[in-house]
This record gives C-alpha cells, structure tokens and sequence, in this order.
C-alpha cells in the first residue's frame, strides 16, 4: 500500500493501541596463491593463462563474458590446425550443450548464468607448429583453466537501535512492553516483505550529573529482507536487487516514521505521563552487510568483486544471510 493511502491511519491506531496498553498495564506511573583474476579484455573477452587459473565473476542471469582458449600473447600468433576441447565443472564436454555458447574460434559464452552454473571451465588447445626448414610438424596441447564464479550485488540488513525510559528494571512489563513493540513494528513494514528476526534489549541504571539515577532500556530489533529476497527474486530474478534494495529505502523510512509518531503519542497524548518513554535522538539505523544464502563476502580471495556477494567456492559454504562462507567439515573416519 503505498504511503498516504491509508496507512498512517492504521499506524496511528496501532500506536495508540501501544500506549494503552501502557497504560492499563500499570504503566501509567538490536595467498591468493599465484591464482590471478582478470577483468574483461577487448571486445568482452576474458583470456587464459597456462601457469595459473583465471577468475572470471559474473552476476546471476547475465551472460558471461567470451573464455578464450589461449592467452593473450598466443592470440598475436599465427594457429596451424588448432582444435579446441571445453570441460565443464561436471566433467562433460561442453560443445552443442544447452545454454553453451562454443565458438569456431574456440571462445566459450555462458549463456543466462545461474548460481548452479558456477566452477571450473577447463579447455584444452591442441594445434601445429612447422619447423620451417624441415617442414616437421610437433602437435602442441596447452591447457587453460577458468573458475568462474556467479556473484550477487551486496544487501543490507538493518540493526534497530532505541531507548526508553523505564520506572525500574525488575518490572515484568518490560517485557511486554518490547514484545509488543516488535509486533507492531512487524506489522508495519510486513507490506515490504521485511522481518523483524531479533529482538532483545537490557535494562541499565543510568546516573546523570543533573536528575540523579534512572533507568533505561536499550533495545535492538534486526531488521531483515531474506524473506523479501526470496519472494521479490522469483517475481523478478534480473532486477531482484534493485528492487530489494528500493524497499530497504521505504522499510528504513517506515520505522524513522514510526519511532516519531510513537514519541509524540506517548510524550503529548496522554494526560498522565507513561511509566515507559521514549529517550529523543535515541533512535539508529545501522546497515549490516548481507548476502544470499549460498554467498559470501572475501576480500581476500575476490579481491576484484570484494563489494559483491560472490557465490561459496568449493569446500565452502553459507546457510543464512551472513556474509561468511564457512568451510565444510569433513567426516571422521569411523575406527
């Protein structure tokens, strides 16, 4: 529902629902080794190296760039009798295969890359070389490996940081206070697809030069779109991040709208002042960096897609949003 169509009307319900419950509570008194990664040369074209593999990143659903099958300076030379052979990551032979692009010039294009699709990519050349005196042909084979990796741009979630003033520590409606807080503010950005994942929050004694000893709660609420990836993906799986990264935008405005409208309410709306308040300037937003299930964030290993979720290499893995791609365990053998 878009704002303005309704929606502040409903807010403004749930708010004052919030006070009330407030106040009939009582209340009322969150090396790369020698491995090189090479960026697009030339007409989208991604050479090979004999001594080391070549990382090659390309973002889901795009096409990748054209693998050549020989390095660059090879390219500059004349190719007697060359015959190219492309391996993918399952072990089979590439040419004629569905959404693979080989060339007669051996350069291979992956066509619409899925995460699925990442690996490694191995092509062996064979060709000629003439002595030109004896005219002796030597066959040469050189061999040029690719890991190609699928990456995602990087997501946020959000770290909800506020304060509230409370009568005392030990009152059980602390509680109640926070967990009805996170309700409604589930409630408000559901539309967005967003989720509040966490919530906690602690109780300090707070001593100040000038009004002596009070207390405070400070309280967290995670702020996550994994839901709304995996749902705004399916719609729309070449635009998914964009279109997440607008309702990260609407979702951070939602919550600022919320938190001011709750001050005022429980400050000026009600004749006898509310045991719990909240603290002004206390309310943060704090961007967590996030990625896919299956991605990760390495600056040292993707030094050149460091900024970008690049899909877990192999051994590796990543269960929920964290930008961490753990490594496997291995199973112990059984004495």
């Amino acid at each position: 529902m878009a704002a303005g169509s309704g929606r502040p009307r409903w807010l403004l319900g749930a708010l004052l629902g919030l006070a009330a419950v407030v106040v009939a509570a009582g209340w009322a008194r969150a090396e790369p080794n020698e491995e090189q990664s090479i960026d697009l040369i030339g007409k989208n074209e991604v050479y090979g190296d004999t001594k080391h593999e070549v990382n090659v990143y390309v973002r889901v659903f795009i096409n990748s760039p054209f693998l050549v099958c020989m390095d660059l300076a090879l390219s500059q030379e004349v190719i007697i009798d060359p015959n190219y052979l492309w391996i993918g990551p399952d072990g089979r032979d590439l040419q004629g295969q569905r959404y693979m692009n080989v060339t007669e010039t051996g350069k291979l294009m992956v066509m619409g890359f899925r995460v699925s699709m990442s690996g490694a990519y191995t092509c062996i050349l064979s060709h000629k070389v003439i002595e030109t005196t004896t005219q002796e042909e030597t066959e040469m084979i050189e061999t040029y490996k690719f890991m190609v990796y699928a990456y995602r741009e990087g997501g946020h979630a959000y770290q909800v940081s506020v304060r509230f003033s409370t009568a005392h520590c030990r009152l059980k409606t602390n509680d109640l206070f926070i967990e009805k807080l996170k309700q409604i503010l589930n409630s408000t950005i559901s539309h967005l697809t967003w989720r509040i994942m966490d919530s906690s929050y602690k109780c300090h004694s707070i001593r100040t030069p000038n009004d002596g000893l009070h207390y405070e709660l400070f309280a967290n609420f995670l702020v996550n779109p994994l839901g709304g990836w995996v749902e705004v993906c399916h719609k729309v799986p070449y635009d998914c991040e964009g279109v997440t990264n607008r309702k990260v935008r609407q979702a951070a405005e939602q919550i600022g709208k919320f938190f001011r409208k709750l001050r005022r309410i429980l400050k000026y709306d009600f004749h006898a002042v509310p045991t719990i308040q909240y603290v002004d300037n206390s309310f943060s937003m704090t961007p967590i960096d996030s990625c896919w299930p299956g991605f990760g964030k390495n600056h040292h290993t993707h030094q050149n897609r460091s900024s970008c979720c690049v899909v877990c290499g192999p051994g590796t893995y990543s269960p929920n949003n964290e930008v961490t791609c753990w490594t496997c365990a291995r199973p112990r053998a059984r004495m």
